[in-house]
């Protein structure tokens, strides 16, 4: 599967986007600024692994493969943080099982103090399980289900009226719409499309992707993901070259591998001393709060995340003894 620079990109953005909606004062409240910077976050973030899960399976429809891999790359941290917050919180054994087993999105709600951003990793490990089973029973073929369902949950989430939801069948069209891009890469990399797109499209479809996210927008919430996957889409084969050097930029390919520590701890560590006080007490500690989140993303990334990820590329790589 061949790399596509400029995703690192969007793979920083999304993070920092997140980071700033949930950590910075971004305009007057009834703007809902806050909260649509970080939904437009989580929809390039969705839309990516969605793109990138599908592109795996379709050149290696390997579920035994794919579910290894993927559950070394997840849930060692996501446990971690999971028995920490559990620890620090006193919560119930239920409460546990449910973080642990990536079902405490689903009703009824049972998110850690702490860890309520978690959510997110529920819906994720929701969706690997679900593409695993398409292909473990129709083979690559059968991820041309995904954009079916992409669209079958968006009409769903019109006939709620959920603009924005944590709720699985309510928000997993952000990754579908990546899946569904993942599928169309080839003929969208194709000279006359390539050709044909402007170099400012992705600039303005990022612009709609975020106004998509303002709950004051109505409607146009319902194309959140369209939009988000179409701004990634379009970058891959027009960008403006200012663009391109950023987001392929090494600062950018950090920020992109640090970018799943840094999710994580930031909620965390908001919930301590460090998210404390009153809103001037708060603002001050700022600093203070992202230099922990990047420097615990740091040493979790590189010293206990890659020999995780290692371990489970070890464990694929063996092959299960033929039955005698």
């Amino acid at each position: 599967m061949q790399r596509i620079p400029i995703l690192d990109g969007w793979r920083a953005l999304s993070i920092l986007l997140v980071l700033a909606g949930h950590l910075l004062p971004l305009g007057p409240h009834r703007w809902g600024m806050n909260a649509a910077v970080a939904g437009t976050g989580m929809a390039l973030f969705f839309t990516l692994s969605g793109f990138l899960i599908t592109q795996f399976m379709l050149h290696r429809p390997d579920v035994r493969a794919f579910l290894i891999r993927r559950l070394f790359r997840i849930v060692p941290l996501a446990w971690l943080a999971m028995l920490i917050l559990t620890i620090a919180t006193r919560a119930d054994m239920q409460t546990m099982l449910a973080n642990l087993l990536f079902v405490a999105n689903l009703p009824p709600v049972r998110l850690l103090h702490g860890g309520e951003h978690l959510w997110s990793l529920c819906v994720e490990v929701q969706f690997y399980l679900t593409v695993a089973l398409i292909v473990a029973v129709g083979g690559a073929r059968g991820l041309w289900a995904l954009p079916v369902l992409c669209v079958a949950v968006t009409l769903g989430r019109v006939a709620d009226g959920a603009l924005m939801s944590n709720y699985t069948w309510q928000r997993i069209d952000e990754i579908l719409a990546g899946a569904t891009l993942a599928l169309l890469h080839a003929r969208l990399v194709a000279a006359p499309v390539r050709r044909a797109l402007p170099v400012w499209l992705p600039l303005m479809l990022l612009a709609l992707a975020l106004a998509a996210a303002n709950e004051t927008t109505g409607a146009l919430n319902y194309l959140r993901p369209y939009l988000a996957a179409a701004a990634i889409g379009t970058s891959i084969v027009a960008a403006p070259r200012w663009m391109r050097a950023l987001f392929a930029s090494r600062p950018a390919r950090y920020i992109a591998e640090v970018s799943y520590a840094v999710y994580v701890f930031h909620g965390m560590l908001s919930a301590t001393w460090l998210g404390s006080g009153d809103t001037l007490v708060r603002y001050a500690k700022r600093p203070l709060l992202f230099a922990a989140t990047f420097a615990a993303a740091h040493l979790s990334t590189f010293r206990f995340e890659h020999p995780m990820i290692a371990l489970g590329k070890r464990l694929e790589r063996r092959r299960v003894p033929a039955a005698v």
